[in-house]
């Protein structure tokens, strides 16, 4: 899969090798420390490892450009829109609803989940973090 996607992005073949070599090393040696022992992660990618959100970030681009397009259009999606994990889906409710959206999507990977947040009244459930300035 990694290897499609650099191709894909006309990486070179040199850089390509060596990407590949980062990727294998970071995914082979996944450990982390739990209640003072040290333990191996055989699944998934290290979470809090600095690389993770850059490998998750590269899978979640490709799984978006392997398939997004057949998702919108089957459920004439007006408008997709993602930062990080959190995804923004705007639709019209009388072609598609969210639970058969949400069931194409968990159907993409077998290790990715979507779960909704709908709106009531119009209003959207967003939440603003700010840092308070230093005293």
């Amino acid at each position: 899969m990694f290897a499609n996607i650099l191709t894909h992005n006309l990486i070179a073949p040199q850089t390509q090798q060596e990407l590949l070599m980062w990727f294998d090393i970071i995914t082979r040696q996944n450990y982390f420390a739990h209640k003072k022992q040290i333990l191996v992660q055989h699944d998934g990618i290290a979470m809090g490892a600095l690389s993770s959100g850059l490998i998750a970030e590269i899978f979640l681009q490709h799984i978006e450009h392997s398939h997004l397009t057949h998702v919108t259009q089957k459920h004439e999606v007006i408008n997709y829109c993602r930062y990080v994990d959190d995804i923004l889906i705007i639709f019209d409710p009388n072609h598609s609803n969210i639970q058969e959206i949400i069931n194409d999507f968990n159907s993409l990977h077998p290790k990715l989940r979507s779960t909704a947040e709908t709106v009531d009244d119009y209003i959207l459930n967003y939440h603003l973090y700010a840092e308070h300035p230093k005293a």
